[in-house]
């Protein structure tokens, strides 16, 4: 790996170091006291509205309509209508005590077809709820691509042709141009490794595609996108405005299995695949030169043209950090089918490492299979405060699906996701104390929504989502996560809200009942359900 290019980190003045007191705090047990308490979304998981003021087919569109793509069936025509109910779920947000709230805006719904002129509507759909936001005194963090690529632009190629990169950066400047005079927080992309070797690798992500050397070249182009979509976003913004830029990575705390020579080997080629090959270009400017070695047999990379690393490292303000499980890997091929966590498929997600193995962590694990294991948190934000030193980390997503149901009186109480929870902020504060500048959190997620190709059978939500009637509900695990956001300080792990805590929020879901019309309801046999 070459040098870090001092560019690729530079940052205001006080952002150089650690702030003292936040450490001395977090050996307190607290969190400092600016510190960002905040959930996430993403605008195909919960908007819906998918055909109306102008929005055109995204690439998750034609994939969950695609038979045998998702579970039962499911899309997110209507999710759970957050595209009519934005306002009540800012009150929400806002009875709950966050103080910032990241969304992902559609891109084909702001420029439908990918290319070209604003739609006027989608926009101010955007400008509405950032207003609303900020009325209540909740930061808006918009993401710019959460994997929903305007289904044009993938007829053109999609991510694997350069081209995409640059009409990325059109509708970066679109974006900037009409929020950025009341934002200040933009993620440029979301898990770019998703949309790159699970939607054009193994294809259990739309588009769909299962090419190897595709889920390659789509890897590059989405870096380059990040850096020309962080530069028109600070030439887009109103004058006196200045947007701190991210990028939202779910790096994985890969481990290997035994200290064996080819397990070791193992956990570098799985360290290239799914971390350096991002962090290498955005935080230092080139790629690593074992991850072309590694892939030589697949491609010559020839699709990298000179100053494309460079462009990729562009200047992070904030660096987000999505975690959920790490991941343990060994040397050698064994029976059974691949176990990495990211869905089954007769492809693999993982160019030229066919021969590596993945093995799920002993213990407790989430509705999604994956291991509760919060020491990766701490791995991971430990990792990259060294690595890219002078750039403040924030946690953009983490949380967990579990099972639950409500009891007699309509509550749902979810004690494994306050472990969870507990747990993982546990390691947030233990960065701090130890000298990472951690700035904030993000639970995933805010609501119930449409959970990919897993349709509606797994349940992120802080706050529960009936489907049929779009009544929500906060679980327990919102009212311990608002009594953290409140206190500065984690409550115990065996939390249970206090029954004066519910009544208000009954009174609020039986005003979200009648609030129900027809007209927003799924209907009758929807695919969506």
């Amino acid at each position: 790996m070459t040098s870090v290019p001092t560019a690729a980190t530079s940052t205001t003045p006080a952002d150089g170091e650690v702030p003292r007191e936040a450490a001395a705090l977090a050996r307190q047990g607290r969190f400092p006291t600016d510190f960002l308490w905040g959930a996430a979304t993403a605008s195909y998981q919960i908007e819906g509205a998918v055909a109306e003021d102008g929005r055109t087919p995204s690439i998750w569109d034609t994939f969950s309509h695609t038979p045998g793509k998702t579970e039962n069936g499911d899309t997110g025509d209507t999710a759970v209508d957050h595209y009519h109910r934005s306002a009540e779920d800012v009150a929400l947000m806002a009875g709950l005590g966050l103080g910032t709230y990241r969304f992902s805006v559609s891109w084909s719904r702001v420029q439908p077809t990918g290319r070209g002129p604003a739609e006027r509507r989608g926009l101010d759909f955007y400008r509405r709820l950032v207003d609303d936001l900020l009325a209540r005194g909740i930061r808006p963090m918009v993401t710019l691509y959460h994997w929903d690529l305007p289904q044009e632009l993938e007829d053109a190629g999609g991510w694997p042709e350069r081209d995409t990169a640059h009409r990325f950066a059109e509708y970066a400047a679109l974006v900037g141009e009409a929020l950025g005079d009341r934002v200040e927080l933009f993620t440029t992309l979301n898990e770019p490794w998703c949309s790159a070797f699970l939607g054009y690798g193994s294809g259990v992500h739309a588009p769909g595609r299962t090419d190897p050397v595709d889920a390659l070249r789509a890897a590059h182009h989405l870096n380059l996108a990040h850096g020309l979509g962080a530069q028109a976003l600070r030439a887009s913004v109103p004058a006196g405005r200045t947007p701190r830029i991210a990028v939202s990575l779910n790096p994985s705390a890969v481990r290997a299995r035994t200290a064996a020579p080819e397990d070791e080997d193992a956990r570098r080629r799985i360290d290239a695949l799914a971390n350096r090959v991002f962090t290498g270009p955005m935080l230092h400017g080139a790629y690593p030169e074992d991850l072309f070695a590694d892939t030589a047999r697949l491609t010559d990379w020839s699709f990298v043209q000179d100053g494309d690393a460079r462009t990729a490292g562009q200047p992070l303000d904030l660096l987000g950090i999505n975690y959920y499980a790490p991941a343990i890997v060994s040397g050698g091929l064994v029976d059974g089918p691949r176990d990495d966590g990211h869905g089954a498929s007769a492809h693999s997600p993982w160019p030229a490492a066919d021969d590596v193995t993945f093995h799920q962590a002993q213990g407790e694990r989430t509705a999604m299979g994956w291991g509760v294991d919060p020491s990766g948190l701490y791995d991971l934000l430990m990792k990259y405060a060294a690595e890219a030193p002078g750039v403040p980390l924030l946690v953009t997503e983490n949380g967990a699906a579990y099972p639950d149901a409500p009891d007699a009186e309509g509550r749902f109480h979810d004690p494994d996701r306050i472990r969870y929870l507990h747990g993982h902020l546990s390691a947030v504060l233990d960065a701090i104390r130890d000298g990472a500048d951690v700035r904030g959190y993000y639970l995933w997620s805010l609501l119930d929504n449409f959970e990919w190709s897993y349709g509606y059978g797994k349940r992120f939500g802080a706050v529960h989502v009936d489907y049929d009637t779009q009544v929500r509900t906060p679980r327990s695990s919102a009212h311990w996560y608002a009594r953290a956001a409140r206190d500065g300080v984690l409550p115990p792990a065996d939390f249970r809200p206090p029954r004066r805590a519910w009544p208000g929020r009954r009174a609020r879901i039986r005003r979200s009942r009648r609030s129900c019309t027809p007209a927003t309801r799924p209907p009758p046999g929807s695919a969506s359900r």
